[in-house]
């Protein structure tokens, strides 16, 4: 934090142009990269609340591939249930954070994102992710089935963040274009 603080103060001393902040389609673009592998991971993890049975593709695309020990060929994948609550609160606490970085983003790069006519995709993606910040009236994280009569927490977190990390990737081809 200390260095941060520093790094702070030199950006906003005139006399210091050692330190620099640049506002480019590029470093933004890269950011909203890492922010997207984040998102898809934690929509992954919040969609395993229902579990779901998937094939084994741990060799996939490498033909010559083996393993040390057999393996089945499919397998049920489901988050356990004394987790549900973990993977739903952190999904919450990342959506916040990055709620708050995409606001700031809107700011630092506005000149970058209104030259790409981008401004609008940003504030779509912030529109997204606001919802995932209602709250939540259970005293628990519930993890009802599908159409059934409780509601799965998890899977409407998981909407939420599926909508985000979509309009993340539209937002960042759109500032690769020239």
């Amino acid at each position: 934090m200390r260095q941060f603080d520093r790094y702070l103060g030199r950006l906003a001393d005139p006399t210091q142009p050692d330190a620099q902040f640049y506002a480019r389609a590029d470093n933004l673009a890269q950011w909203l990269q890492s922010a997207e592998t984040r998102l898809g991971s934690l929509s992954q993890r919040l969609s395993a609340s229902v579990g779901k049975r998937q094939l084994n593709i741990d060799l996939a695309g490498d033909a010559a591939a083996t393993q040390s020990t057999t393996a089945p060929a499919d397998g049920k994948y489901q988050t356990p249930w004394m987790e549900l609550d973990d993977v739903f609160y952190e999904a919450r606490g990342y959506t916040w954070a990055l709620l708050h970085l995409l606001r700031a983003a809107e700011h630092d790069f506005g000149d970058v994102l209104d030259d790409k006519n981008a401004r609008v995709s940003l504030q779509q993606i912030i529109r997204e992710l606001e919802p995932s910040q209602q709250t939540v009236w259970s005293p628990m994280i519930l993890n009802g089935d599908g159409m059934g009569l409780l509601a799965n927490h998890s899977l409407v977190m998981a909407s939420f963040v599926s909508r985000a990390n979509a309009g993340i990737t539209d937002l960042r081809l759109l500032l690769a274009r020239g």
